[in-house]
């Protein structure tokens, strides 16, 4: 049987007079949207416990009625009457007590069942009981029992997901990744193309933050990058004082989007904010991913503000980066920025003779040499060639000559120097400018077209054995004049440093042939 609570006429309970209190500061209407059935107060001597369903509403009303709260608590209660908040839903789900209906703000002096005021108080004040410290914050769990059952939007229960299990934290810093290991700068080819980089380096490892910071490394594919970036690491790790760490630009974009999904950024911040030195690999696997970039942008300059060491690599000069963020591009530009290029003959060779070094068969030095003159390519197709001949000589049962280099590497010494077109240096500037195909023949004499025009056609005769007639009559001019000016004008340009504008962006003319050339011999 539904026993409904009787009133006391004579008083008028303190949890109800503070409510009163509360509804005259803030107004009736804006407390019975924020306060009326989303809080309790529970008076318990010269404390006073404001019961809250969950921690956003902990959260929001302490923070937006806090001072209202304690103001009323003083009035009603007296000076010295502590204000505490608690969050328990099971007060909440308690609206049937011994099977009446408890009414809020009506006195309880009688509950069905022999209850009574009592009753509901021991309620109220167990979880009271068993919190020795205030309400949960931000960094604390909310301390909830009996959560109500959820229900559809017709009001039906619906039945509670299975719980899953909880996966390990990933490790702090990318050090302990079984089986890995770590190249070291005394294993690097020191050559022309890479001295410069490869000391910088060496400086970090000796002075961490004390030289250029940050240290950005870019080059093409296979001429090292990682190598410095794995040498750096390894070499801080030998110090004590050191706790560097080394990610790749995927795998900070996976901890960033997974720490978004589950609310645990701030851990995700420490890990990568609490180190001495921050080795990022691969900055341009960034260059879509806009929030990422900010993410990483706050993280560098954390980094930079306590005198950390940022070392990073990407694929080309942040100047030629396009798609990252303005703001990134300069505070990378504000440290040093080395180039690695492919390897020149020499280093080519000495790259060949530490890769066969122990080999089994030996590889003879004339053999290398023709290696190192023949193929252009980077320091992995270098070691690839290697590890065919020694293989190719160990099934066949022969010893390494300059036969069996020829029969093992057929194909890669026929395609190893790229024959490059006229219609090849058309394509890529089209492709680096972003200009539709056959802008570039075209009859316009717009800056945007004829400034492009210009470079290809310095790059056609730099890079092809194309005539200048048979340049200008691929780009729609009538004589070769036409190629002998263009050709003149760009090295004008190149002399005097110069910037040229094209479409909304003005390029300095030696990072745009650079970035064109790049692409040209991929």
């Amino acid at each position: 049987m539904s026993v409904r609570l009787a009133t006391k006429p004579a008083s008028v309970p303190t949890d109800r007079a503070l409510a009163d209190a509360i509804a005259a500061r803030v107004g009736p209407a804006r407390y019975g949207l924020w306060f009326a059935g989303h809080s309790r107060f529970v008076v318990l001597g010269n404390e006073v416990a404001v019961v809250v369903r969950n921690q956003h509403s902990q959260e929001w009303l302490e923070h937006t009625f806090g001072s209202t709260v304690r103001e009323a608590t003083v009035e009603v209660c007296g000076a010295g009457t502590a204000v505490r908040w608690v969050i328990d839903a099971e007060m909440f789900d308690s609206q049937v007590v011994g099977g009446g209906t408890l009414d809020v703000g009506k006195d309880t002096s009688k509950v069905g069942g022999g209850g009574t005021l009592d009753v509901v108080k021991e309620k109220a004040t167990a979880p009271l009981r068993k919190l020795s410290n205030p309400a949960p914050t931000h960094n604390q769990p909310p301390t909830t029992t009996n959560q109500r059952q959820p229900t559809d939007l017709f009001g039906d229960p619906v039945a509670p997901a299975k719980p899953k299990a909880k996966k390990p934290e990933p490790e702090v810093v990318a050090v302990a990744k079984t089986g890995r290991r770590w190249k070291l700068l005394h294993e690097f080819v020191v050559g022309s193309c890479n001295r410069v980089a490869h000391a910088s380096a060496l400086s970090v490892i000796e002075d961490p933050g004390e030289g250029a910071n940050p240290l950005v490394i870019h080059g093409p594919v296979g001429t090292g990058k990682t190598h410095l970036l794995e040498g750096i690491f390894a070499g801080l790790k030998r110090q004590s004082d050191q706790r560097p760490c080394y990610t790749t630009a995927e795998e900070f974009t996976t901890r960033f989007v997974a720490a978004s999904q589950h609310g645990k950024m701030s851990a995700f911040r420490r890990q990568f904010r609490e180190c001495s030195t921050l080795l990022l690999d691969d900055l341009h696997f960034l260059a879509t991913k806009k929030a990422t970039q900010a993410e990483f942008l706050h993280t560098f300059d954390a980094l930079i503000a306590d005198g950390r060491q940022v070392v990073v690599t990407t694929d080309c000069h942040p100047r030629l980066a396009d798609e990252l963020m303005p703001e990134l591009v300069d505070r990378l530009l504000g440290g040093a920025v080395w180039s690695l290029q492919p390897p020149d003959p020499e280093t080519r060779l000495e790259i060949l003779r530490k890769k066969a070094t122990g080999a089994n068969p030996m590889v003879p030095d004339n053999v290398l040499k023709l290696l190192a003159s023949s193929l252009r390519g980077n320091v992995r197709e270098l070691e690839g060639a290697v590890n065919s001949v020694k293989h190719y000589a160990k099934v066949t049962g022969r010893p390494v000559d300059q036969a069996v280099v020829r029969e093992a590497l057929g194909d890669l010494l026929r395609h190893a120097v790229r024959v490059v077109s006229v219609v090849d240096v058309d394509a890529t500037v089209c492709s680096v400018l972003r200009l539709g195909s056959g802008t570039l023949q075209s009859k316009s004499r717009a800056w945007a077209v004829t400034h492009p025009r210009m470079v290809a056609i310095f790059l056609c005769r730099k890079h092809t054995a194309a005539t200048y007639g048979e340049i200008s009559k691929h780009f729609g001019a009538k004589t070769h004049s036409t190629a002998v000016a263009a050709e003149k004008k760009v090295r004008a340009w190149i002399d005097k440093d110069a910037s040229v504008t094209i479409g909304d962006r003005s390029w300095r003319v030696k990072e745009l042939i650079d970035r064109i050339e790049r692409d040209l011999q991929r």
